[in-house]
């Protein structure tokens, strides 16, 4: 309960946080992850796991078990003949045991030393929850590369749209331009709804963007639990895959623990078991036999000990057992690997996307550069009337183009450089 308010508390300082300023990628992730329902899991292992353990504990109380019998024998002890003519001629009836025999008791168990098998079992069950954690850990953990892929998909989606802002506002200014040189007669028509009909069409997809933008920013919000209007641009970032923090290698760690405990309940299996004991029960035939069969009557009686106990049985299955337990460290380190393995591919993928687009880059600026140069060339000599207007619309659009990559290239370097930190988990 303790750690549900904490987890609500951290959720409302964000949300108070958030609708300050714009929100970075870490915020989103740390909201997405207290806003997963998955986040419930962490409480209910923890009461399933305490509850489990106190059941376990209960093992050292008083084991009390009551019943009840009623029985009807073929045949009982009973006095030899001869005893019995011996007997009637004294003047006493020796009757013997009845066939019918009925018992009400009630038999109490007290474990003095158990070889180690309820310690053993509670820490089964403790690691079995800390394994459940992990897995938990490792689940959660996913959710922040689907943040990733909707927040870097955003910022593209938001340069996309200042992109598109900047060539419609370019396009309106030719439109003003040659609506003058129509009127002015040194301008076609067809050019001034050539340039028109472009416009409209940036108007267009401006508008499909932003309506992208929009389902995009509801499906984030409605993810991180919070209200997300603005996103900024995260700092590149060098990442180090020096040390892996996965936590799918601290699920595996906890994996191995559990095969640790489980040998230890193994041994715990061949130790002997000491306790005290004690029955008592009312009913026919009691313990004193001898005046049972004289007066057959019900009685109290009562039995106290101790006892020792080996189940020498464990023996049978412990070499398998052992085996099994051998071949599922083997089933876990194997996975390991395969992570490991798939882990270091994807690292190598991830370096070489940055350098790539890194590379890019270097010539993006340039590139934009010399296609804005081209471009104002082309507005002054269609002024001039050297030039037709599609000349001037291919030049814009060309422009236009070389931002876009530039962006493009920009927003995957850094979607691969926190792609990378979320391999290694820095």
């Amino acid at each position: 309960m303790f750690s549900m308010k904490k987890n609500m508390s951290s959720l409302c300082l964000i949300m108070i946080t958030c609708t300050c300023h714009a929100q970075s990628l870490d915020v989103c992730q740390q909201a997405a992850e207290k806003n997963y329902p998955l986040i419930k899991q962490y409480d209910l292992i923890n009461q399933t796991t305490q509850l489990t353990v106190d059941n376990i504990q209960k093992g050292w109380l008083p084991q009390v078990n009551v019943s009840a019998q009623a029985t009807y024998q073929s045949a009982v002890a009973s006095w030899p003949k001869n005893l019995q003519q011996a007997y009637q001629q004294m003047g006493l009836n020796m009757k013997g045991l009845s066939k019918d025999q009925y018992k009400i008791s009630v038999e109490l168990q007290q474990t003095i030393y158990d070889g180690g098998a309820i310690s053993n079992q509670r820490r089964i069950i403790e690691q079995e929850g800390k394994v459940q954690k992990a897995q938990t850990e490792s689940n959660l953990y996913q959710v922040r590369c689907r943040v990733n892929e909707m927040y870097f998909s955003l910022l593209l989606l938001d340069e996309q749209i200042r992109l598109n802002d900047d060539v419609r506002t370019l396009l309106e200014s030719s439109e003003k331009k040659l609506s003058a040189m129509v009127k002015g007669g040194i301008a076609a028509t067809s050019d001034y709804d050539n340039v028109k009909a472009e416009r409209l069409g940036a108007e267009q997809q401006g508008v499909s963007l932003k309506q992208q933008r929009q389902m995009l920013q509801r499906l984030l919000s409605t993810f991180c639990g919070i209200e997300i209007s603005n996103i900024h641009k995260p700092v590149p970032i060098t990442n180090s895959t020096s040390a892996n923090n996965r936590p799918e290698l601290r699920l595996y760690d906890q994996q191995l623990k559990l095969t640790e405990a489980r040998e230890k309940a193994l041994d715990a299996q061949l130790r002997p078991k000491l306790g005290l004991f004690a029955q008592g029960y009312y009913g026919y035939p009691g313990l004193n036999m001898f005046e049972d069969m004289m007066s057959r009557k019900w009685s109290l009686n009562g039995i106290v000990g101790i006892k020792l106990s080996w189940n020498v049985g464990a023996l049978y299955t412990r070499k398998n057992d052992k085996n099994l337990l051998s071949m599922q460290r083997n089933q876990i380190e194997n996975a390991r690997e395969v992570f490991l393995f798939n882990n270091k591919l994807d690292e190598m993928q991830q370096l070489e996307n940055i350098n790539r687009f890194q590379t890019m880059m270097n010539s993006d600026a340039e590139i934009i550069s010399l296609r804005t140069n081209v471009r104002k060339a082309a507005e002054s000599k269609l002024a001039h009337g050297i030039i037709d207007v599609n000349s001037l619309l291919r030049e814009i659009n060309n422009e236009n183009a070389a931002k876009t990559q530039q962006t493009i290239h920009e927003i995957d370097m850094l979607k691969e450089m926190y792609n990378l930190k979320y391999t290694y988990n820095k």
